[in-house]
């Protein structure tokens, strides 16, 4: 076999050549479910809600007028909420503590590649600018992750509130009751009991997860490990 002479080999600098929707497919899958999914959502809800004001006498709305609604930003952002308290806590969760066995987890007995220090790491063009910077940038590149997960859970959780306080004080009127503020709801056992139930049963399905994950495999997966590891190795 002709080895390829120094020209023909690729330089170390050089972006590769890149199938952009293999690249990106994770990503663009997901976001495609999501919208297909909110889509079934706005349609749907707008159909239950025409239905449950005709039944108080009021009249059906159409989609657009329906996104506007206390009970549309209530339901979307009560999930999202949820969400996000999820992936947050998550991250940060897996900064400190380990599952022996679990592929969610970093490796209990040795070093992470995680936990190194980015100020000791080598730097070149292809390091992160923040990485170059250095200073504060870079502390809050460090943690830029679960910072903005926890932005957009404190943005959902406060949008969950102002559409709750929304439909809340709709159904107060028609029932001839006295509506509340935001401030007033976010005190109520409705508004925590909207976010708990959605709460539960994320960090459910997380610890499900990350202890099946010691025993259980998904080949091709990199949520799981190699099917033929042991099942105490930990990590990828």
């Amino acid at each position: 076999m002709l080895k390829p002479t120094k020209h023909s080999e690729p330089s170390t600098d050089a972006r590769p050549n890149r199938n952009w929707l293999k690249d990106h497919g994770l990503l663009l899958a997901n976001a495609g479910l999501f919208v297909a999914f909110l889509g079934g959502m706005i349609i749907s809800g707008a159909k239950t809600y025409s239905e449950e004001q005709q039944t108080h006498g009021g009249s059906p709305v159409g989609i657009l007028e329906y996104i506007t609604t206390g009970d549309f930003v209530e339901a979307v952002f009560e999930n999202w909420e949820s969400e996000f308290l999820q992936m947050a806590m998550y991250v940060v969760l897996t900064v400190f503590l380990f599952q022996r066995g679990s592929s969610e987890s970093k490796p209990v007995d040795k070093a992470a590649p995680q936990d190194e220090d980015p100020r000791d790491a080598g730097k070149s063009a292809k390091t992160p600018w923040p990485v170059r910077r250095g200073g504060w940038v870079l502390k809050i590149y460090e943690h830029s992750l679960s910072a903005l997960l926890g932005i957009l859970f404190l943005a959902s959780f406060t949008l969950h509130a102002i559409g709750g306080t929304s439909a809340y004080n709709e159904e107060q009127l028609s029932h001839g009751q006295a509506t509340v503020s935001v401030w007033e709801y976010l005190g109520s056992s409705q508004f925590w009991f909207e976010s708990f139930q959605n709460w539960q049963s994320e960090f459910l399905a997380v610890a499900v997860l990350v202890g099946a994950s010691a025993y259980l495999r998904e080949r091709g997966s990199p949520e799981s490990k190699p099917v033929a590891e042991p099942h105490y190795e930990t990590g990828a």
